[in-house]
């Protein structure tokens, strides 16, 4: 009787003080933020840590940031740790492999580093996959298998995931969507519907134009607020702002159209800064993409907004630090 008697009350104590969670961390190492993120088994970020990027301290002042945040969580009990990095990486060593927007990074043992700071079992991928994971386990994605997410940043990016996986070409080959030639003259993705692209038309426009609404929206809101300007001219009629929008969309559609093609996804995901612009964007690749795509593909997958916006990076790369240790 003692014994039954006590197993109950331990029950009971279990149910009361349940077993914690394991804890992961997530890292962002992109060309404008930097984010740091604590979550639980079920990617929940719990704690974040958000810094700009300053593109001109290099690679450095990012590292610094790191460290100092990972001083600052010594006391965690961090179970892995997972990241995503914004450009190609060598993933069993966890090495960049080469940096397009900021200087320092290139040959950096990027997973070791971590290793030799934390103690913790680290892995990494490119950012655009991690994203691409996130938002098909978290997001947008998550009643679709097959499914291609750009990232529109400070570069452009894609990531495949092929049945909640996911999918990585032959070393060192990754879904570059930001490198497609739109031109035989070299012209790419990436040079044409970047967020810094899209930046500089904007500051071009409003050099040229200057009493326009572009301008004086993009003058009033002060310097980073170029793009974010552009959905809010439109609509007060500006053309400048209009003929930036249907460029840029048309390239981009255009770039996609060759993905298509190839791949056949079930969605097609658009993520990252320039995503936040919403759905004139959106609505507007999706028309364009129709005239690139053979008739027996028409009207060509849904395109899709990212559902988890600034957060799908830090939530893939929590996915990636769970599944690393579970595997």
């Amino acid at each position: 009787m003692l014994q039954i008697l006590f197993n109950l009350c331990r029950k009971q104590l279990l149910i009361l003080n349940p077993m914690p969670s394991k804890t992961y961390l997530g890292i962002e190492i992109g060309g404008t933020k930097l984010q740091l993120v604590l979550g639980n088994e079920k990617a929940q970020i719990l704690k974040r840590f958000r810094f700009v990027v300053d593109r001109n301290a290099g690679a450095e002042e990012i590292r610094q940031h790191i460290a100092k945040t990972l001083h600052h969580l010594k006391t965690e009990k961090l179970s892995a740790i997972g990241v995503g990095y914004g450009g190609p990486i060598d993933r069993p060593t966890g090495t960049v492999l080469v940096s397009y927007q900021i200087e320092g990074w290139s040959g950096f043992p990027l997973k070791e580093w971590l290793g030799d700071l934390t103690g913790v079992s680290t892995v990494v991928d490119n950012d655009a996959n991690v994203a691409a994971l996130g938002e098909v386990l978290h997001g947008a994605g998550r009643n679709y298998n097959n499914v291609l997410y750009i990232t529109l940043g400070s570069g452009v990016g894609s990531g495949i995931v092929l049945h909640k996986k996911i999918y990585h070409g032959a070393f060192p080959g990754e879904a570059e969507m930001g490198h497609i030639r739109l031109d035989k003259t070299g012209r790419t993705i990436e040079s044409a519907c970047s967020g810094w692209a899209v930046d500089k038309k904007i500051r071009d426009a409003v050099l040229n134009y200057p009493e326009g609404i572009l301008a004086k929206l993009v003058n009033e809101k002060g310097p980073g607020a170029e793009a974010r300007s552009l959905p809010e001219a439109i609509s007060l009629g500006d053309v400048q702002a209009r003929e930036i929008l249907d460029k840029t969309c048309d390239d981009l559609a255009f770039g996609i159209s060759h993905a298509v093609h190839l791949l056949h996804p079930e969605i097609i995901i658009l993520g990252g800064g320039l995503s936040f612009i919403g759905e004139p964007l959106r609505k507007l690749v999706a028309q364009k993409i129709t005239g690139y795509l053979m008739d027996v593909f028409q009207p060509g997958p849904p395109i899709l907004l990212s559902l988890l916006k600034e957060d799908a990076v830090p939530v893939g790369a929590l996915e990636l630090a769970i599944q690393h240790k579970n595997n």
